[in-house]
């Protein structure tokens, strides 16, 4: 009796994961090395809000922006590969069903099963059949670029509203170090939480995050020191 076997995959989750954790990632770190950088130089309580407000804000256009962009970039070239690749079809046929069928003897098919296969999946859908063999473009792994924005600024700004909710409610002379904390906590469970859904193991990706983000409070921290004492 056949019993289906379905197994979990997670790189159809490439596209938005990776924009929303760089997104997260950015948001958090930047927001809070930029205010622990602020609070070391000790501001008055309205501009240290200020700056949070604005490093949000422009950070989250800033991503969006920059991920609609580059993304689009991916896109235009993807959707020349195809034109391309269409017109070689309408004037070749012959040539691009023998490409087709040796991509299928290189991946250990003997060469009248890959002719077969090369012959069926061209019947159907050569274009689809060339693009994901020849080209290495799926449906799953397509440029996308509005929603690589729309999860980069989202993301961003959810990662930026930890610090900018600490600086808010915490008391200036324990800022510095509750941001700190703060940040380490929100970096580890970010690191957790995205290595859960890409299904990987979780500690790297925590211990990766954790040490850049305290690289980046500690620089800023000094710089912010430096400049308030100089000042």
């Amino acid at each position: 009796m056949y019993t289906r076997h379905a197994e979990p995959h997670f790189s159809t989750r490439s596209n938005w994961l990776r924009a929303a954790v760089l997104g997260a990632n950015d948001g958090l770190i930047s927001t809070a090395a930029l205010l622990t950088g602020m609070a070391a130089a000790k501001p008055d309580f309205p501009t240290l809000l200020l700056t949070g407000i604005a490093a949000l804000v422009g950070g989250a256009v800033s991503m969006a922006a920059g991920e609609y962009v580059s993304v689009s970039s991916q896109a235009d070239t993807e959707k020349a590969d195809l034109q391309k690749e269409r017109r070689e079809l309408a004037a070749h046929p012959e040539a691009e069903l023998d490409e087709l069928a040796t991509i299928y003897e290189m991946r250990g098919l003997e060469p009248q099963l890959a002719r077969q296969v090369a012959e069926a999946l061209t019947r159907r859908d050569a274009l689809s059949a060339h693009a994901r063999d020849e080209i290495g473009i799926t449906e799953a792994r397509a440029a996308k670029p509005l929603q690589a924005a729309l999860a980069s600024a989202a993301a961003f700004s959810a990662g930026a509203v930890l610090p900018l909710a600490v600086a808010l409610l915490m008391p200036s002379e324990n800022l510095m170090a509750a941001l700190a904390a703060s940040t380490l906590l929100g970096l580890a469970a970010l690191g957790w939480l995205s290595a859960r859904l890409g299904g990987a193991k979780p500690l790297r990706a925590v211990v990766r995050v954790v040490a850049w983000g305290v690289l980046a409070l500690g620089i800023t921290a000094v710089i912010g020191r430096f400049f308030g004492a100089a000042v």
